[in-house]
């Protein structure tokens, strides 16, 4: 299968209906599909579940909260208790107009893993005799205790690469990489925005993050600027 090409990312977005989850890429303002999220923005829709890494630290996910489409948000951290500097979102999940389920890093992305192959689930420690461990299933296997971590899958993920072909082959940058490859084998409907567009073969094999079989659509962006204030 070939990507589609589109010419702007409302037109990439364009039948996103209300209701859906969606997977976002990034890792505070690396890697973040800010022209995706921005356009998203635009097109109004309501009622997501947000999956990413963080929301208002250096992204514009906040941006979703503006008018409330966002409806439930799961990510390693989203409250900036320690900054002094709160959020939109931090606003609304406080006067309790927004669910969230805080998840360990680590699990996230295992969680995120375990979607994407097709697993029922992820063992492990971390969050046990926690908050992180309520309502989870525990396993003993060789006298160790384990939590039972559900797989996460999402009806669309989006993606920031530095570059993709004319195939949907992607490219990352640096720490632009983060979740974005796992996000991309989770996810039903899987969009990129990318910096440039290139031939097939312009893309060093070693340096394909994420096959084309993944991806569905590409649009090419020019960066937006992010500014965190920590």
């Amino acid at each position: 299968m070939v990507a589609q090409l589109f010419a702007t990312p409302d037109e990439a977005i364009a039948d996103v209906p209300d209701g859906t989850s969606i997977m976002f890429g990034g890792f505070v303002s690396a890697g973040t599909p800010s022209n995706l999220i921005l356009a998203l923005v635009r097109h109004g829709t309501r009622a997501h579940t947000a999956i990413a890494n963080n929301i208002g630290l250096g992204d514009k996910l906040d941006e979703l909260c503006e008018d409330r489409q966002i409806a439930h948000v799961i990510a390693t951290f989203a409250i900036r208790a320690s900054s002094g500097r709160g959020s939109r979102f931090e606003e609304q999940y406080r006067a309790g107009d927004v669910t969230l389920e805080l998840v360990p890093q680590g699990t996230f992305a295992e969680r995120i893993r375990a979607g994407g192959a097709g697993l029922g689930g992820v063992l492990t420690r971390t969050g046990l005799g926690t908050v992180v461990a309520e309502h989870k299933p525990e396993l003993e296997i060789d006298g160790e205790r384990y939590l039972l971590e559900r797989p996460l899958r999402a009806d669309y993920a989006f993606l920031k690469a530095y570059r993709a072909d004319r195939l949907g082959n992607l490219e990352y940058r640096a720490a632009g990489r983060n979740f974005n490859p796992l996000m991309a084998t989770a996810a039903a409907t899987v969009i990129a925005e990318v910096e440039e567009i290139v031939e097939p073969g312009e893309i060093d094999p070693e340096r394909v993050g994420t096959p084309a079989l993944y991806v569905d659509r590409i649009v090419r962006c020019d960066p937006v600027r992010v500014r965190w204030d920590g």
